[in-house]
């Protein structure tokens, strides 16, 4: 199947049209026309990632967040960006991204987290638009819900970690809830700019990516509990999606294969 025709199953599942002004998904190197035998899905297109598609004999990268994010005037081995670029080009691998789209289209991102997290009666945290099969319902970055049950901070805590399978979480304002929690947000990714929509929610807790100190205590000063996830901590249930559903979309005629897991942050 050509990279062209791949390109069309992940944009029916997430067209490109729900994707953010300032975004960049797409084919980002490589060539539409490539023949392609395996897919390798991967959160970003690391260095081990593209070294892992090379040795793999993968023809073509699916990653969640784009390579090319800021416009660039040269392409050479004097920059790390570079240096992926000439490497997928030489090796004739073609490198897709689906970032806000996926963030956005119903069952995707903001689903899958909410789903996984538990949350009913999920809505869309911050409203970017309308669903684009029915035009009625809403749709946008990350959601709110009712949790499973009533939970205190450092219950709901652990909750995260147990779902997303994560070694750790930082948190801002837990200790100041008294009471469980019937509410909460999740918005996978950087979260900062999804502080001021949970406010305006029901939401006691927002749990989220890259929260800055400041971000974070001032968060807690206005009543709003934040667990901080990781970026990739949540943002990794991508590459399991993508590769199941390619597989049912593509059946036994394309390998995918994932990128293994592993958390780029460290605690010592």
């Amino acid at each position: 199947m050509k990279c062209r025709d791949i390109i069309r199953i992940l944009e029916k599942l997430a067209p490109r049209e729900y994707a953010c002004d300032w975004d960049n998904p797409g084919l980002l190197a490589g060539r539409g026309d490539r023949e392609v035998e395996t897919v390798l899905t991967a959160v970003d297109a690391t260095d081990e990632v593209i070294d892992l598609a090379v040795q793999t004999g993968a023809d073509m990268i699916v990653t969640h967040h784009p390579l090319i994010f800021r416009p660039i005037k040269q392409i050479n081995d004097g920059n790390f960006i570079g240096r992926r670029l000439l490497q997928l080009i030489g090796k004739d691998i073609s490198c897709y991204a689906m970032h806000t789209n996926f963030d956005i289209a119903p069952g995707c991102m903001a689903d899958l987290a909410a789903v996984r997290l538990g949350l009913k009666d999920g809505a869309p945290l911050e409203v970017t638009g309308t669903d684009l099969q029915t035009g009625t319902e809403l749709v946008g970055i990350g959601k709110v819900g009712r949790l499973p049950r009533p939970m205190t901070g450092p219950e709901l805590a652990e909750l995260v970690k147990e779902r997303f399978g994560l070694p750790f979480v930082t948190a801002y304002g837990l200790d100041q809830i008294r009471e469980p929690v019937d509410y909460a947000a999740i918005s996978p990714g950087s979260g900062g700019s999804m502080i001021a929509p949970a406010l305006k929610s029901v939401a006691s807790v927002l749990i989220t990516g890259d929260i800055g100190h400041h971000d974070g205590i001032d968060a807690a000063a206005q009543g709003l509990a934040v667990i901080d996830a990781g970026h990739y901590g949540l943002e990794h249930i991508f590459t399991e999606f993508i590769t199941g559903y390619l597989r049912e979309q593509l059946g036994s005629g394309t390998a995918v294969v994932s990128a293994p897991l592993k958390f780029p942050e460290q605690v010592f």
